[in-house]
């Protein structure tokens, strides 16, 4: 989950280094360093504890010249949180980046101390510099060798770049498990966890496989694959401006993404509903037709909020496409055995495309015998895209507020779009399609218009602000919608939240229910609407302080208070009413004062299991 940057050029980079490293911190941002080697080939190392604005107060202290370097921000998982821990790390003449997990660190730990070496830190990433060093010491081949052989003592995932001091003229990178991109120059070259850092000096880019290592020279970049053979990637051009990665007017990016999602939407239909009320998916292949003809069963694989968009779409697999859907936890996924239903379709859903335990549930699932497996994604160049058979883009843009938001609006639009796919694929010109496809269409405007009653319900969150416990209750398809605003309350304000069906109350919440924790309930006017109301009594009857998300008034109850939401059609309702809970964490987290974009012990992609 942490970020990389580094660079190789013929001017000085300490600058272009913690500018990128910035632009990264939504990666990690326990605390950040970088490693310049400078223009008497000596190394200048600047680590600190703490945001990157920390490392930018530092090295402006210090005039460094140098042009070849490699920054880093961390999300801790091996140590705690001290400068010793923050990297980077060096053994002698090797500088060492990294970001994954090494699982059998301790094994080489103990190996290397025995060979002498004195361990300054707890990290993971220690552990490599100091096996470099001692590969390269004991055999006295290049570095690329060295590292060809060091890697294959390494077990887990990570990728990482390493600077060899005595060679101050070409950074080499490796993946094996956990993004890292190449950009390219003119007569200089960079290499980066994400494209975001390097988009205000170029859109050329290279994506590394896995099992690659890069060396990045200048004027050159050599790759060779997990053979160890050289071998020509693709060049990519991307599409993303640099000026979206900026606030704006916002004063956070949550904020922003939270405004931008009717033009997200709108972006993720373009193009894809026909004039004849149907769905085309411009980056599915011929072969899309005759595996969804044949699908009888989905099986959807997530994490976070992706898990709970995936929730959402079961209640639509099976009641408009009449389809069993189940979804699973990733990890959970992956620490099992498993019986694969007869002609099941996997989906996998993730805003990255990188996360760590969908990429193993996907790579876990290549064993059992599905019928194909789809990701849907945001990132076209990630490794869930790259390794899928097929796969959906949900085009919401750049996404950089570690709580999504945007994200999870466009998943459940994709996910609702290929219902209507489904059911076509199965039989042609059939209502049910064309009423999903009519009724996506209004969707942005919608939401356009719950984003007009913000004010109320910021003066709901004001209120509520200063308590410690919250449960959020839901009925069918707003369940999840339930669970996705518990989550967003407790990622960005720290409250403690729950969420639970409602007809759940009286098997056991129910005894939580005082005047001190307020129930946040998701109730629109549809068939279940008599049922929610019956556990709004029971709630008012126990003292307990009812907040309702309606396109209805709720009366009857002085304890009752209707946050009264305008008319939505009931299909696209869990996205509509998704929107009022973005806005009241939002809200909640401003009061409170919390560092909304970058919320404690959180990072945006989880790279690592």
């Amino acid at each position: 989950m942490c970020g990389i940057v580094a660079a190789v050029t013929q001017r000085n980079i300490a600058n272009f280094l913690i500018n990128g490293i910035k632009k990264l911190e939504y990666r990690g941002y326990d605390s950040s360093g970088l490693a310049v080697i400078d223009n008497k080939n000596n190394i200048v190392r600047i680590r600190c504890v703490g945001k990157v604005n920390e490392l930018i107060k530092k090295t402006n202290k210090k005039k460094i010249l140098g042009s070849i370097g490699v920054a880093h921000t961390r999300w801790a998982t091996h140590g705690k949180v001290s400068k010793e821990n923050t990297h980077p790390h060096i053994s002698s003449n090797i500088i060492v980046v990294h970001n994954g997990i090494i699982e059998n660190n301790s094994t080489l730990r103990g190996f290397l101390k025995k060979q002498g070496y004195i361990f300054s830190s707890d990290t993971d990433t220690e552990v490599i510099a100091h096996l470099l060093h001692w590969e390269q010491n004991k055999k006295k081949d290049s570095l690329i060798k060295v590292i060809q052989n060091s890697i294959k003592k390494l077990d887990g995932n990570y990728s990482m770049v390493v600077i060899d001091q005595n060679n101050p003229s070409k950074l080499i990178a490796a993946r094996s498990g956990s993004p890292l991109i190449i950009g390219l120059g003119t007569e200089e070259n960079f290499i980066a966890s994400d494209q975001i850092a390097l988009l205000h000096v170029t859109k050329r880019f290279i994506y590394l496989e896995e099992g690659d290592i890069a060396i990045v020279a200048r004027k050159e970049i050599n790759i060779f694959n997990k053979n160890n053979s050289i071998i020509q990637r693709e060049e990519v051009v991307s599409n993303i401006e640099y000026k979206s990665a900026k606030k704006g007017k916002y004063r956070y990016y949550m904020e922003k993404e939270i405004h931008e999602q009717p033009k997200s939407i709108r972006n993720t239909l373009k193009n894809r509903l026909t004039n004849s009320n149907k769905v085309h998916f411009s980056e599915l292949g011929s072969k899309e037709n005759n595996i969804f003809y044949n699908t009888e069963h989905i099986q959807i694989v997530a994490c976070g909020t992706s898990y709970n968009a995936a929730m959402v779409s079961r209640y639509w697999f099976e009641e408009l496409a009449n389809i069993p859907c189940d979804v699973e936890i990733a990890s959970e996924f992956s620490s099992r055995k498993l019986v694969v239903r007869k002609k099941s379709l996997l989906i996998t859903l993730s805003q990255s495309g990188e996360t760590a335990d969908t990429l193993s549930a996907l790579r876990y699932s290549k064993k059992l015998g599905y019928l194909g497996n789809l990701t849907i994604c945001n990132m076209k160049s990630s490794s869930l895209v790259r390794e899928s058979d097929f796969y959906i883009l949900t085009k919401a843009g750049l996404e950089i507020g570690v709580a999504s938001t945007k994200s999870f609006t466009t998943q459940l639009t994709v996910l609702l779009l290929l219902v209507a796919k489904i059911i076509n694929s199965k039989k042609e010109n059939n209502n049910t399609s064309k009423r999903i496809v009519q009724t996506l269409s209004i969707l942005p405007v919608r939401i356009e218009e719950i984003l007009k009653k913000k004010q109320l319900i910021q003066d709901m969150a004001n209120t509520l602000a200063n308590k410690k416990n919250m449960l959020f209750l839901g009925r069918g398809n707003q369940y999840p919608i339930a669970m996705e605003g518990a989550l967003k309350l407790k990622e960005i304000s720290y409250i403690h939240a729950e969420a639970y069906p409602s007809g759940e109350l009286k098997h056991g919440p129910l005894a939580l229910i005082d005047k001190n924790i307020p129930v946040i309930m998701i109730a629109p006017e549809n068939s279940l609407l008599e049922k929610n109301k019956k556990n709004i009594k029971e709630i008012c009857s126990r003292g307990g302080i009812v907040y309702v998300f309606s396109n209805q008034e709720f009366d009857y109850e002085e304890n009752i208070n209707t946050i009264k939401l305008p008319y939505v059609e009931e299909l696209i309702a869990p996205i509509f009413y998704t929107i009022p809970l973005q806005l009241f964490a939002y809200y909640v987290a401003l009061k409170k004062g919390r560092d909304i974009d970058q919320p404690r012990h959180l990072a945006k992609s989880v790279t690592v299991e």
